[in-house]
């Protein structure tokens, strides 16, 4: 479960209206999961997804999304919190909402891709997907 005392004073907030869209963009372009993606991209990914934030003193320090059909299927992306708050929970707590939301208390396939993160996922029950079963494609992104 999430530990609380971690980062007490930090609000969860799913207000669309709240997010830091220039902050929020730009740490995600310097990630490595979306160097070369652009505001536009974000824009449009945003408005299609289930989008979270975590707030400190109303300041912004995290952000996270679900990509999801919020009936029976979800994927988790971009979900990643300002460097200086980093170590502190406000992912799991991220992830975490977005699994409560009542939106999505149907869904049963949640699913991810990290190269650096499985720790905080298998807190909150993620397994490494090695059935055999699962596919992707990966496509060069249209300039």
């Amino acid at each position: 479960m999430i530990n609380a005392a971690a980062m007490p004073d930090c609000e969860i907030s799913f207000d669309v209206s709240r997010f830091d869209f220039r902050a929020t963009s730009d740490l995600l372009m310097a990630s490595y999961w979306g160097s070369g993606r652009s505001d536009e991209l974000h824009r449009r990914a945003f408005a299609n997804s289930l989008c979270v934030g975590a707030y400190l003193d109303g300041k912004q320090i995290g952000f996270g999304r679900a990509i999801t059909d919020r009936t029976v299927f979800a994927y988790l992306a971009d979900i990643i919190v300002w460097p200086e708050y980093r170590g502190r929970g406000i992912g799991t707590r991220l992830v975490q909402a977005l699994i409560d939301h009542p939106d999505c208390t149907t869904v049963t396939h949640w699913s991810l891709s990290t190269n650096d993160a499985h720790a905080v996922y298998e807190k909150l029950g993620f397994r490494p997907s090695t059935d055999g079963r699962y596919m992707r494609l990966d496509r060069i992104a249209a300039a």
